[in-house]
This record gives C-alpha cells, sequence and structure tokens, in this order.
C-alpha cells in the first residue's frame, strides 16, 4: 500500500469517525476522576540485530519484552559517528503517525538531508499502526503492547549503552505522533518537544469515536477499547494519556505546536487536529506554560509535516545542544 493510498484511507476512516461523533454525545462518565502520571513497567531488551542501510542510517531490529514481539527503529546516525567514539551525540527523537511506520520519516520527508550537517542521532522508532504511544489497558489486564515501556524502558537505554546516544533530547512527532511526542515529554526525558497536527486533545468532542474508527478500521480486528477502555468509564485511563490533562507536567520543556485549520468537510482528519492543537495551546498558556504555535490553512499530509520540522528544527536543536 503507497503513502498516498495510507493517507486517504486514514481521511475516510476519520471522515467516518465524524460522523459517528454527530450520533454520539459526549458526556462525563463514572470513572472521571483527577487523571494520574502514566507509570510503565520496566522491560529487557532481547536480541538485538544491526542493518547498515548507507553511510548514515542503521537499522535495529529488537526483540522487545515489553511488546512480547520483534520491532524496529531506524537511525540517522552524525558524520563522525561510532559505537567506540569518547563522546556522545544528541538526540532527536521522531514518532510517526497511526497506519505508518518507522520507515515514514526518511520515506516521505527530508529529513535526512536537513539533519544532515547537524551532530545529532535521528531516532525513528516504530509505534504500531495504532499504538497510540501507550501502554494499553487490554481490559485491566495490562500487558503487550507496552508501547511507551519499550520506548522509555528498553530503547532509550539501549540507544545510551551500545549507541552513543547522550542525555539531551528532543522529540517530535506527527498525529498520533504528536500525541507521543507531548506524553513522553510529560514523564521527563525530553528537553523539547514538538506537535504537527497532533492528537493532543484526545477527550476533544468527536476525537474519541475517531479513536474507536481508526482502530476498528485501519487496524482491523483490533477492539479499540483496549487502548484506554471506554472514554467514558474509564475516563481517568483517557486523562492519563491525554496532553491536555497532562499539560502542567510539561514545565520547563520547550514546546511547538502546529496544526491546520481546516473545516471538516475540507479535511476531516485536520479539522480534529486543528480544534485538539487550539484547546491544547491555550491550557498551556492558562498553566503559564510557554509554546510556540503555528496554525495555519492546510491539510493533514506529510508536505505541512516537513515544513512544520523545518519551522520547529532550531528550537529543537537549540533546546539540546546541537549544531
Amino acid at each position: 500500500m503507497t503513502g498516498r493510498v495510507m493517507v486517504l484511507g486514514g481521511l475516510l476512516v476519520l471522515a467516518v469517525a465524524i460522523v459517528v461523533a454527530v450520533l454520539v454525545a459526549r458526556s462525563p462518565g463514572p470513572g472521571d476522576r483527577p487523571a494520574p502520571a502514566v507509570r510503565h513497567t520496566p522491560g529487557q531488551i532481547g536480541e538485538v540485530t544491526e542493518r547498515r542501510l548507507d553511510e548514515r542510517r542503521m537499522e535495529l531490529t529488537i526483540e522487545s519484552a515489553a511488546l512480547e514481539a520483534t520491532t524496529r527503529v531506524r537511525l540517522l546516525l552524525p558524520k563522525g559517528w561510532s559505537r567506540d567514539a569518547g563522546r556522545t551525540w544528541p538526540v532527536l527523537w521522531l514518532l510517526h503517525g497511526g497506519l505508518d511506520s518507522y520507515t515514514s520519516w526518511t520515506a516521505r520527508t527530508d529529513v535526512d538531508r536537513l539533519t544532515r550537517d547537524t551532530g545529532v542521532i535521528v531516532v525513528m522508532p516504530d509505534g504500531g499502526r495504532c499504538g497510540s504511544y501507550s501502554d494499553w489497558w487490554n481490559d485491566g489486564e495490562g500487558g503487550a503492547p507496552r508501547w511507551a515501556g519499550y520506548h522509555l524502558k528498553e530503547l532509550l537505554p539501549l540507544l545510551e549503552s551500545r549507541y552513543r546516544a547522550g542525555g539531551r533530547r528532543a522529540i517530535a512527532g506527527y498525529s498520533m505522533g504528536g500525541q507521543g511526542a507531548m506524553l513522553y515529554a510529560a514523564e521527563g526525558h525530553f528537553q523539547a518537544a514538538a506537535s504537527f497536527s497532533g492528537a493532543v486533545d484526545i477527550l476533544q468532542e468527536g476525537v474519541p469515536q475517531a479513536v474507536m474508527a481508526g482502530t476498528t478500521v485501519g487496524c482491523f480486528g483490533t477492539d479499540w477499547k483496549r487502548i484506554w477502555g471506554d472514554p467514558d468509564a474509564q475516563r481517568y485511563i483517557w486523562r492519563a494519556h491525554n496532553p491536555y490533562d497532562q499539560a502542567g507536567r510539561l514545565k520547563g520543556v520547550r514546546l511547538y505546536v502546529a496544526s491546520g485549520t481546516a473545516e471538516f468537510w475540507e479535511d476531516p482528519a485536520e479539522h480534529l487536529a486543528g480544534k485538539a492543537g487550539k484547546a491544547f495551546a491555550a491550557r498551556l498558556e492558562e498553566l503559564g506554560i510557554a509554546v510556540q504555535t503555528h496554525f495555519y490553512r492546510g491539510r493533514h499530509d506529510h508536505a505541512h509535516w516537513q515544513r512544520e520540522l523545518h519551522r520547529a528544527y532550531p528550537m529543537l536543536m537549540r533546546a539540546i545542544g546541537a549544531r
């Protein structure tokens, strides 16, 4: 399936979600309570296999205990990088959106060229087609997939112990990855974070229904409630994974939030992203947390996400001391 078909498929899914949202009223549920911080269970990395694709690109295949599966991550290595070097490099994590994969940033944007002369390790992990950068609820049983546990408790230490990754880190993501970027930054692992058309308010009207439709159609056969449960009955779990509700934990992080302002009939996905982005930015400002924003007329596509990465890039690099 081509990237364009995947994006169009995602827009179709979200168009269906908008129709569903009109029919399903949003109301507070019995599970509504103060949103706790998310806690991730440490995992243990199994076998790691390396494949060098070219001068800069390295692909790792990792056996993850948190996922109970094998997964992959793509790295862009800076000039002069060596695993035996007597130094470390600052790190930029790039998270992909729903229905995409760890290859999407290098396949669909110019991130290779953008970062070529910057002394930074670029990390592009797989986050699952519908992973939501979360440890899944699974009807209260927990267990795999634990995407956040894998990324923060397995992959991050692996990069520092074997691949000369330093402790100065920035993170950015588009769509589902924008949500992941803000959630991971709220955990205290990143000095800067950027969201491009991100799902940064998952309790915004219409978004729970989009999650339902997107998971059901995009990851056929997967019960959407496995991720965070029901948005009413398990409201506290949704809030624990909602950047809007976790905004107070971003104090001290350099932040960038961008999205388009399309009408829903023009682009359903970007319509929802625009509403979420504006609500999230307003919440940050309400809390006295500085945020750089860019709201524009545009669509839910890689051309706009590439442009926004270019706009956010100087700030991200300054935050981690990269040159």
